[in-house]
């Protein structure tokens, strides 16, 4: 019997090593005063920049802009003149009934619904792709 309980205590020596053991928790210490409120900004700072994702709205931003600046050009340098050759047509953004500027308004409509075809274009090609 005292070989049998010799091998029980060592099994159980061998048992309590094997057990995960709890780690013991070491809270940060984190600066008081301005130090401290400075951390804080730059942890919530950089967690608002990833939970919004505002690199890529600025990016889109961005790009939007410069888009609009594109369409615009286009619509002003080639389609415009290009209806300027329909006859009894003149220049259309001189168009104006009184101070009522008729052709600028249908420049800009021209613009827009370039820039709406291109955006529905745009958002069509990225969900067949899976992009969202």
């Amino acid at each position: 019997m005292a070989v049998e309980e010799k091998l029980l205590d060592e099994l159980r020596k061998i048992r309590e090593l094997l057990e995960p053991k709890e780690e013991p928790v070491i809270e940060e210490v984190k600066p008081k005063g301005f130090k401290g409120r400075t951390i804080k900004f730059k942890d919530d700072f950089v967690d608002f920049i990833k939970k919004y994702k505002v690199m890529g709205l600025a990016v889109a931003f961005i790009m939007a802009i410069y888009l609009g600046g594109l369409v615009q050009a286009l619509v002003d340098d080639m389609i415009m003149p290009i209806l300027s050759y329909i006859p009894g047509i003149d220049v259309i953004a001189d168009w104006a009934v009184g101070p009522f500027l008729f052709g600028h308004f249908i420049s800009a409509l021209i613009t827009f619904i370039i820039v709406a075809i291109v955006i529905f274009v745009l958002v069509k090609l990225t969900s067949k792709i899976g992009i969202e």
